[in-house]
């Protein structure tokens, strides 16, 4: 009895004395940490604090998000993008030939800063909301300029059948590509000026050179996000011209998108064009990011799919012509061989998400960072009266 009071009387060790305890548990320096024995390196160094337990010897299963682009830092501190209302041009117009003005990383600050880039990317931010949700198959408002452009994109698709690519030994760039881009570059302006008000005939200075670069470089046979953007650019002009409208914003992703996706693709396989500026497994996709955002949020609070749905390949195959997500991680799949986590890294970590309100979230910001933001991608991008 007298040895329990003593040990209740007794008073707590104080904290300087607390790494003694500590330090016990290992074995004294030189020595093995696992049987003591002697050793020839150093043992490894002490925990911080006396409470702390030394760290595991196993490494985790799964880490998410270890595979995030070089600048993740900038992504993570970046601010979602919002949606903006595009202001409507007014008379006198004044269309101009656009040129090339993003030289340098200054010239690059200076776009961000203005108000056309913050108002062209929340112009992407509303394309995104207008189809969260919805399935493509989902019934939407088809006005005459969304059914023109569909119809457009329908004959550029047709081309391709017309113009079948050559025998040729190179893997990647069929030459057969510039006998199409030639003949776009012939037929592109008449296709557009069909569904142009009278008021805006003059805008085709400044708006089909967005339209040609929307489908790839003829003299280098390549495509890459940087014609992607050139595409939601041109549709931004007629947004801005009041040709397209808010309530056209869920028919230009759910028709004209998906059928520019499609003939993309087609343009894709058919010549073999080369990825411009393709980061390679560290990227979400050789060609394309928009698909990723625009089908991102079509699943926002899906009451079954998640992210990590993308591995299961029964809902690949019954859901990937509604979604567009899942239409591009299809396609991922199909072109390219071996362990999905290997070839495409950056998508599996992002299978790991919670939620598909995060993912948009974070691609919106990726977009901003690693194409907008990227001199190698914008030094091709077009500044004239609409986009300044």
């Amino acid at each position: 009895m007298e040895s329990s009071k003593e040990q209740q009387n007794t008073p707590e060790k104080s904290t300087s004395e607390a790494p003694a305890t500590v330090s016990s548990a290992f074995p004294p320096s030189g020595c093995c940490t696992n049987c003591g024995g002697p050793t020839i390196s150093e043992p490894p160094p002490l925990a911080s604090f006396p409470e702390m337990s030394p760290p595991p010897n196993y490494r985790p299963i799964r880490a998410p998000a270890i595979n995030l682009p070089h600048n993740s830092q900038a992504i993570i501190l970046s601010p979602v993008p919002h949606a903006e209302q595009v202001p409507v041009v007014s008379p006198p117009y004044q269309f101009q030939s656009p040129v090339k003005r993003i030289h340098s990383p200054d010239d690059i600050r200076r776009f961000h800063e203005s108000a056309s880039c913050k108002n062209f990317l929340g112009f992407i931010v509303s394309l995104s909301e207008s189809i969260r949700g919805y399935k493509i198959s989902d019934p939407c408002d088809i006005s005459p300029t969304v059914a023109a452009i569909v119809s457009i994109l329908e004959t550029l698709l047709q081309w391709i059948d017309e113009i079948p690519p050559a025998q040729q030994s190179a893997r990647y760039g069929n030459v057969s590509f510039r006998s199409w881009h030639e003949r776009l570059g012939e037929r592109g302006e008449s296709l557009i000026l069909e569904f142009l008000p009278e008021e805006f005939k003059e805008s085709v200075i400044e708006i089909v050179p967005y339209f040609f670069d929307s489908f790839g470089n003829s003299s280098r046979i390549d495509y890459g996000t940087g014609h992607e953007t050139n595409f939601a650019a041109w549709l931004y002009c007629l947004a801005r011209m009041g040709i397209v409208k808010e309530e056209d914003y869920h028919g230009l992703v759910a028709r004209v998108f998906v059928k520019y996706l499609e003939l993309m693709r087609k343009l894709q396989m058919v010549y073999c064009l080369e990825p411009a500026g393709s980061h390679g497994v560290w990227g979400l996709d050789d060609y394309h990011f928009l698909p990723f955002i625009f089908g991102s949020s079509q699943l926002i609070d899906h009451k079954y799919m998640k992210p990590k749905s993308i591995h299961n390949d029964d809902i690949l195959e019954n859901f990937s012509s509604e979604y567009m997500y899942l239409s591009c991680i299809a396609f991922v799949k199909k072109v390219k061989k071996g362990l999905f986590a290997e070839h495409s890294p950056l998508l599996d970590d992002i299978s790991g998400v919670p939620n598909w309100k995060k993912v948009n979230s974070g691609l919106l910001k990726m977009y901003r960072v690693e194409v907008l933001e990227k001199v190698p991608i914008m030094q091709h991008f077009l500044f004239g009266w609409l986009i300044k």
